[in-house]
């Protein structure tokens, strides 16, 4: 790092702080602060749902694994994340929009209580909340290592720095900020993106390298599957990934909740699909090619970023750097965001009566508060995560195996074919996912496409199952009434 790149790296900060100020005064209470007002245009919505939905990790663990096993990276992520975006589009991403439209929800699982009962929302709220703690205390940790790693900076310091810019534009500007800096971090990122490619594609000889890198690589490396990356796994991936992204992950509901319409949600979802389906060809590029330029590398995680140093000059640097911490800051003040609108709305409410019926002043106040909490926990676990050791880990690794289950109540009770789904079907189909999760992984020692495949898999299996037993049974008026919301029979 050079003083150009600290300066970059610094004028960043300024800028995602001057955002934070600036949404302040768009932000007149709770509905503003956790979905928008109901007002994201269709294009940032986009853009946000799509930087959302990964953070660093795509320029360290995926940068790994294109240097191990090549282009398959992109066909079972990069892939099944587009596809499952723009199935979204046209089932999932406008029923989420029109929740808030015809029943006035600001949080994802606000609707859970009016789907299925208070109890199988506050199960999936709590254990959504207790969990996603400790996976954007991982975040942190992992920020404070990328500073250290380009800086020197101490991780603690580092998890601080990053903490209290993310701190202070989340809780003041809400949603709001949240948007414009995932458009900023957007434009950092293509920005340093392009520039690494070009710089790539030269140094391997010009636009042939393009296509001729294949011919100087492993030979499995143009496969669409391979390794561990078999087709089974892509499968099983892109079912939790049309999960996830269409609203299991609550942060990336909160986009399709906050769009004016269901038609801006539906092209909120087709912006966000097609950016997966381009954009990592750009970015995995230097990645494909790496095993050439940086043969026998010790750390393949390190790739992308031994390709920057290797081939950027002083600032681009510094403005890889920034996009790397940027794509990860969205996802913790993106979560964070959305875990107070999960508290404010649909726990703290339960607790104590003094929360129900809050204006939209005080919801604010609650907002933030919350919002201040949550993060304020988050960075104590960032800060303390070696103390946690195997037991972070072990968190992370069942948050990431088990938000297929825990999104199969909340995305599949959007749908006509399952409105005779009750909550005894909801809660059976979580614990049978968790179940199965701890079959395959503890009693087989399951590879990871089973791993990934059979608990998603038991739970959509139980709960269309107990949903079909039931479809003779009559719904209830106030189901009648929320399945014509969703389907659009009561919007003005």
């Amino acid at each position: 790092m050079q003083t150009l790149d600290y300066a970059v790296l610094g004028f960043y900060f300024l800028l995602v702080t001057a955002i934070g100020v600036y949404c302040f005064r768009k932000v007149k209470g709770s509905g503003d602060f956790f979905v928008a007002g109901g007002k994201i245009p269709w294009w940032l919505g986009g853009v946000s749902h799509h930087v959302s939905g990964y953070s660093g990790v795509v320029f360290v663990g995926l940068a790994a694994i294109a240097y191990e096993d090549g282009f398959t990276v992109y066909v079972w992520w990069a892939c099944s994340v587009a596809f499952a975006c723009l199935m979204g589009a046209l089932w999932i991403g406008p029923r989420w929009a029109r929740l808030r439209l015809t029943l006035g929800i600001e949080s994802p699982t606000e609707y859970l209580a009016m789907r299925y009962n208070i109890v199988t929302q506050q199960i999936m709220a709590w254990c959504g909340v207790l969990l996603k703690l400790f996976d954007v205390g991982a975040k942190w940790a992992s920020i404070g290592i990328l500073l250290h790693g380009f800086t020197g900076l101490p991780i603690t310091l580092g998890v601080l720095i990053s903490g209290a810019i993310s701190l202070a534009y989340i809780t003041i500007g809400g949603l709001w900020a949240d948007l414009y800096n995932d458009f900023l971090q957007f434009i950092v990122q293509v920005g340093a993106g392009t520039v690494l490619f070009i710089a790539t594609v030269s140094h391997l000889g010009g636009v042939s390298s393009i296509t001729g890198i294949w011919e100087q690589l492993p030979a499995d490396h143009s496969n669409l599957f391979n390794g561990d990356y078999t087709m089974l796994f892509a499968i099983a991936f892109l079912i939790v990934a049309g999960l996830s992204y269409n609203g299991g992950t609550w942060n990336l509901a909160a986009r399709y909740i906050g769009a004016p319409s269901a038609q801006s949600a539906r092209k909120t979802a087709i912006l966000s699909g097609t950016l997966y389906l381009l954009w990592p060809l750009v970015v995995f590029f230097p990645m494909w090619a790496a095993p050439i330029i940086l043969p026998e590398l010790a750390d393949p995680s390190q790739s992308y970023v031994m390709l920057a140093r290797q081939f950027l000059p002083a600032g681009l640097v510094g403005l890889v750097l920034a996009a790397m911490f940027a794509a990860t800051t969205s996802m913790t003040s993106s979560d964070s965001n959305t875990i107070s609108a999960v508290v404010t709305r649909d726990i703290l409410p339960i607790v104590s009566p003094k929360f129900r019926q809050l204006d939209q002043k005080k919801g604010l106040r609650i907002a933030r508060l919350t919002t201040f909490t949550f993060m304020g926990l988050t960075l104590m676990i960032g800060i303390e995560a070696e103390r946690f050791g195997g037991v972070l880990g072990l968190i992370i690794a069942w948050f990431g195996a088990l938000i297929g289950p825990v999104s199969v109540p909340m995305v599949l009770g959007l749908l006509p074919p399952f409105k005779h789904a009750n909550a005894a079907a909801a809660i059976t189909s979580i614990f049978a996912g968790f179940g199965a999760f701890v079959i395959v992984t503890y009693g087989f020692d399951a590879n990871i496409d089973l791993r990934t495949l059979v608990p998603v898999s038991t739970s959509i299996a139980v709960f269309s199952s107990m949903s079909w037993l039931r479809r003779k049974e009559p719904l209830s008026p106030e189901m009648e009434h929320l399945m014509q919301g969703l389907a659009g029979k009561l919007e003005k």
